[in-house]
């Protein structure tokens, strides 16, 4: 009876989860019910499980609704094909831009259920009907649509729970309008009617019209729904046939491992027969080729590429040069990424550079088809701070109210009264999807059509989405292709096209093996100076590579790994630092970690640890293992499965007899491991862009940092990656209107700042610089410029102030005396046109204009957000007697003071819910190092903003690696601004 049921997946609009609605269902002894949620079908699949589960027959459908959220009707599906043809109008309606239309459109297998009439109930056609709602049912008699009783069924909606779930929902509708809950109107929400009703009592409020219950149910009989969910979703093939497939993977991998092992490595051999078995057996043979020609193509067009994730433990991946890692030199197994046990699908991380993965998705979307290809989406729910803002905001409480229940949520007594009720509700709130973004680089490719399992919404980016998450597309067994985006291969590979334009030479950067044994990169790795290196350049990674003294590859696939937020917690990062430095003194947990973990010290450091412990050391299968660590790592804890798992480890472990304090111990460790470690193939991966990026500092460091300026990207702001190329020997130079570009460039060892980098120049300026000189050649004055660019007078003024007429020889003050003269409002219009003659100025012998002391810089920060030149030579007075950076370790345990110029921080709250921080800063001399800030000195002596500091406290050495425990610091005075004196 129940024709328009909403999910929570009607955003911002229903209450109830696809479980809560079929329990609420089963509890009714309901027997059949349509799941309509509105412009929405992302739990199409979780309902008909969750309905199944329950005994009650699923139906689907959509609420189409307008922009405006104007109910047009309700699309019920009769078969799975009605369902996609459901699914392609309001994919059509989001991919097209277009209003979905205002009477249903004919479709085969599906009914249409009108609230509104958008035409005369007489022509209405046979799939086309008009719902009543219970209440309505006694005014039928005296109704004009009494005499069309056989269009007529019952429309009882159903959108929340109970009382308290109603007023839930009228808060997410103020939430969705952005109103206060004093404005929210009737028309804008539910009524408190739309919850579960008996079927008794539906059949009770239609008795006198048994004709509008026949309809209703036999509008229901006629449905049938399913949706597939087995690996056949997936495109089967990728040349004609499965054979097909197979021989040109084998062919590829044979030749592959020729190019990657020579002809005689009879090892390598073994181990890709051995894969292609296993990937013909399992049926991954088109997944292989599909990734393999995505690869292809993006190296067809010139980008590079890392292969990373679990995929890149397959020999057979390595041979395609779908990944750079050797899982032979690693003692990479197979089986992390694809046994036959693995229920789940393999999935495949390929990173390209931050501009150039939307030309390699716009590949895969044409190759495909684009029914069959989409983007992975992903829900944003409501949870913690976010919610009391958003209710704060609905109840009307000023912004500071707000902000002192997020700041102190436990001070109940300092909270507005209402902040219980927004602590009530909020909870209720947690949980619920808020709304659709989009995956990081997950994209299916599906063999039918993806309209059969889902609608598509096209998003700003202009690729559509699919509207379930990435654990809707597992249910389904989709395998999902992560095509992901970073800066760092923008880094290498705009520094070997600079490297090439600068200095005539071809950096070979995939010639991996000698990159990672080369003496100056393995240097350089050992003395932590690493800035603007993939993954290795920020203050933690920094520490722990010095603190490791690691020097190589395999030391930095470990570290890779340990750096991350789960194994630091746990102690283990610190442990293992420690065994690293006395491995003879190490004392393992039991002999089967020094079996299987003794390359690691006995300690768990990637994911194929946790699952070699689980099945070693507690006797759990391979299989078994490795689904509780796809656990522990997702959002799945709360399963049986897991519950399951966890209870058989502590029971094999008592079989074994084992004490309770080891099976405890060893249970922690993997708890903190799995959340957050990295699997080995993963940390190889990273560890290999590591070494390309350290190939480039060392032998190519001016290139390589004009780089990382460009692309914007990095741990650190661009003032530090400018302060690290004049460290690494070039000549910085402001922007100039004759040497720049919109990026920042090099000659020689010139660096000239980009003109894209300084604020408020507008890129029609920038566009129009660039062009007069590509046509006209250098500017060779002030003058010669202003007849040739069509600029305005503030844009002009900015090149002025910043410094880009340095090549004329006049100072700012001059050249504004000069703008006088030559530059009027005309030239905005008419520089640029050609003249017949050229015109005549009339000059003036200038007294003597000198730009004040210092207002260069203050200009420089203005216009780029930093000066050129040292901070230091901008403090006002002498800098007390201090030590540099170089000079810390001869001081160990002593206190000090020192001088630095701020460069990050970063807060961590202790187990007190204080806040203490994690400074860096460079001295006087242009080196980093690295100050610690406990909570009681950094409450006494806080932080004031950006600039240079005087620094109080005492040296410590951890491992080698210095740092300055703070006890007080004070902000140093800059000179003053003569601009404004």
């Amino acid at each position: 009876m129940y024709l328009n049921v909403h999910s929570w997946f009607s955003l911002r609009y229903g209450t109830l989860s696809p479980e809560k609605l079929a329990e609420a269902a089963y509890q009714l002894g309901i027997r059949s019910m349509a799941l309509t949620d509105i412009n929405n079908t992302s739990c199409a699949y979780q309902f008909i499980q969750a309905c199944r589960q329950k005994g009650i027959r699923p139906i689907l459908g959509i609420e189409f609704r307008r922009a405006d959220d104007r109910l047009l009707y309700v699309g019920i599906a009769r078969t799975k094909e009605g369902w996609a043809r459901l699914c392609r109008l309001l994919s059509d309606a989001s991919r097209q831009g277009k209003d979905l239309p205002s009477c249903a459109p004919l479709l085969e297998d599906v009914y249409f259920i009108y609230r509104h009439q958008p035409k005369d109930i007489r022509t209405f056609r046979d799939d086309e009907f008009y719902g009543i709602r219970p209440e309505e049912a006694g005014a039928l008699y005296s109704s004009p649509l009494r005499a069309h009783r056989d269009r007529l069924v019952i429309f009882a909606p159903v959108t929340f729970g109970n009382v308290e779930e109603y007023k839930v929902h009228k808060l997410l509708r103020c939430i969705d309008r952005n109103i206060l809950l004093g404005q929210l109107q009737d028309k804008d929400c539910a009524t408190p009617a739309e919850t579960f009703l008996s079927e008794d009592e539906l059949r009770a409020a239609f008795a006198l019209y048994p004709d509008i219950i026949r309809n209703t149910e036999a509008l229901i009989d006629s449905c049938s729904i399913d949706i597939t969910s087995a690996r056949t979703n997936n495109r089967q093939c990728f040349t004609a046939d499965r054979e097909g497939d197979y021989k040109l993977l084998a062919k590829l991998a044979a030749t592959g491992c020729i190019r990657r092992y020579g002809r005689y490595n009879e090892q390598a051999v073994r181990r890709v027969e051995s894969e292609l078995k296993v990937i013909r057996e399992l049926d991954y043979c088109a997944y292989f080729l599909i990734t393999w020609d995505i690869v292809r193509y993006g190296q067809s067009a010139g980008y590079f590429h890392v292969g990373r994730g679990s995929g890149a433990n397959s020999i057979v991946a390595y041979c395609l040069g779908i990944t750079d890692v050797d899982p032979l030199e690693l003692d990479l197994y197979f089986e992390r990424f694809i046994n036959p046990h693995r229920s789940s699908p393999p999935d495949f991380d390929i990173d390209f550079s931050w501009d150039e993965r939307d030309d390699v998705t716009d590949y895969i979307f044409k190759r495909y088809g684009a029914d069959h290809v989409a983007l992975l989406s992903t829900y944003n729910t409501f949870k913690g701070k976010s919610i009391i803002r958003e209710l704060g905001k609905v109840v009307g409480l000023p912004k500071n109210d707000i902000d002192l229940i997020v700041d102190h949520p436990l001070d109940t007594d300092k909270h507005h009264p209402f902040g219980k009720h927004i602590f009530k509700y909020g909870k209720m709130l947690e949980g619920f999807p808020n709304y659709l973004s989009i995956h990081a680089g997950g994209v299916l490719i599906s063999e039918r059509p993806l309209y059969e399992y889902t609608a598509l919404k096209q998003m700003p980016k202009g690729f559509p989405v699919t509207h379930f998450d990435m654990y809707g597309a597992e249910d389904l067994h989709f395998h999902k292709y992560d095509i992901l985006s970073q800066r760092g291969l923008g880094h290498i590979k705009d520094a070997i096209d600079l490297v090439a334009r600068n200095q005539g030479r071809i950096v070979d950067i995939h010639d991996i093996y000698h990159i990672k044994n080369d003496e100056g990169v393995r240097a350089r790795l050992r003395s932590a100076r690493c800035i603007g290196c993939f993954y290795i350049e920020s203050p933690a990674m920094r520490g722990l590579i010095s603190k490791l003294s690691c020097d190589n590859y395999v030391h930095l696939v470990a570290a890779s790994s340990i750096i991350r937020p789960g194994v630091a917690k746990s102690g283990m990062m610190r442990e293992y630092i420690s065994r690293a430095h006395q491995p003879d003194k190490i004392q393992y947990l039991h002999p089967v970690f020094e079996q299987h973990l003794s390359e690691t010290y006995g300690i768990m450091v990637y994911q194929e640890d946790v699952m070699k412990i689980v099945h070693h050391f507690a006797g759990l299968g391979l299989d078994e293992s490795d689904v509780l660590r796809r656990i522990m790592t997702g959002k799945k804890k709360n399963s049986d499965t897991f519950t399951n798992l966890r209870d058989k480890y502590f029971t094999n472990c008592r079989e074994r007899g084992y004490s309770e304090e080891l099976t405890l111990e060893v249970w922690r460790q993997i708890e903190s491991f799995s959340g957050y470690s990295f699997c080995k193939a993963h940390s190889a991966s990273f560890a290999v862009e590591s070494f390309q990026s350290l190939y480039l500092k060392t032998y190519y460091p001016l290139e390589f940092m004009v780089a990382v300026i460009n692309n914007f990207g990095g741990f650190y702001s661009t003032e530090l990656y400018i302060h690290e190329a004049r460290m690494c020997g070039a000549t910085i130079h402001p922007p100039c209107v004759n040497r720049s570009h919109r990026l920042t460039t090099i000659y020689g060892k010139d660096v000239y700042i980009g003109m894209g980098l300084v604020r408020d120049l507008e890129h029609k300026t920038i566009r129009n610089i660039m062009i007069a000189r590509a046509e006209g050649g250098d500017f060779t004055s002030f003058e010669n410029f202003v007849n040739r660019v069509s600029i305005d007078g503030r844009q002009l003024d900015i090149l002025i102030r910043i410094g880009a007429f340095r090549f004329t020889g006049m100072n700012k003050y001059e050249l504004m005396w000069e703008k006088n003269s030559v530059y009027n409002v005309r030239h905005k219009e008419a520089a640029g046109m050609p003249v017949l003659f050229e015109a005549e100025y009339e000059h003036f012998e200038l007294p003597v204009l000198d730009e004040p002391d210092y207002e260069q810089a203050f200009d420089e920060i203005e216009l780029l957000g930093f000066p050129l030149c040292s901070p230091f030579s901008l403090i006002e007075g002498e800098l007390p007697a201090h030590i540099v950076s170089d000079a810390m370790p001869s001081y160990s345990g002593k206190k000090v003071v020192m001088v630095g110029y701020y460069v990050t921080r970063k807060p961590v709250r202790t187990v007190n819910h204080t806040l203490m921080y994690f400074f860096t800063w460079v001295d006087r001399e242009g080196v980093f190092f690295d100050t610690v800030h406990f909570p009681t000195a950094a409450a006494k002596a806080p932080f004031r903003g950006k600039g240079c500091y005087v620094l109080h406290g005492r040296i410590v050495l951890d491992f080698g690696f210095p740092s300055l425990e703070v006890s007080r610091m004070d902000k140093l005075p800059m000179v003053k601004d003569s601009r404004y004196q």
